[in-house]
Formats: structure tokens, C-alpha cells, sequence
């Protein structure tokens, strides 16, 4: 593989890595508190969540959906970049969402 090749490879994985985070930023569904996701609380993670998705007027689906849609969208796209304990926190939280919107099963 020739350098040029390889510069342009690591520019492109370099700006396919930052399009999640423009979209935390700009999301059109929720306006989120910032570094909510850093909270080592489960139950304030879900609140927060709670709290915006319902005070949103922007999203498409329910207020559940939205909520459970970011947190799951969180963990998802921070990948391998969540130490175990952060995931865990945020795997908390979403047995507490469906808590704090009447969606036990």
C-alpha cells in the first residue's frame, strides 16, 4: 500500500468516527443536557432523558422512543471507547427509562 493511499484511509475513518458525535450535537429530536451520559447515576441518566424527550416538540415518535432511542444510540456509537463500568451505568439506565414511563414488562 502506497502512503498517499494510507493518508487517505486515515483521513476517511477519521471523519466517518466524528459523524455521531455531530449528530449528539444537532440531534432534531432531543436537546439533552450536556454530559448527561458522564452521570454515574442510572436513575439520573433516565430522568434526564425523560425530561427532555418530553419536553422536546421536535420528535417523531413518543417520548419513550425518543429517549430510549438516544441512549441506545449513545452506547452504541461510543463502541469500544466505553470503559465497562460506563456501560454498564448506561445499560442501568434503560431498565430505569422504561421505569420512569410505565413500561415495565
Amino acid at each position: 500500500m502506497t502512503r498517499r493511499r494510507r493518508l487517505s484511509q486515515s483521513r476517511y475513518r477519521a471523519g466517518k468516527r466524528r459523524w455521531s458525535a455531530e449528530v449528539m450535537r444537532r440531534s432534531n429530536a432531543l436537546d439533552l443536557k450536556g454530559g448527561i451520559f458522564r452521570s454515574a447515576s442510572p436513575r439520573k441518566i433516565a430522568a434526564s432523558l425523560k425530561r427532555s424527550s418530553e419536553q422536546s416538540r421536535r420528535r417523531k415518535g413518543t417520548a419513550y422512543q425518543s429517549a430510549m432511542s438516544m441512549l441506545n444510540f449513545y452506547i452504541n456509537r461510543a463502541g469500544t471507547q466505553l470503559s465497562l463500568n460506563r456501560k454498564r451505568i448506561l445499560e442501568r439506565a434503560k431498565p430505569e427509562l422504561r421505569r420512569l414511563f410505565r413500561r415495565e414488562s
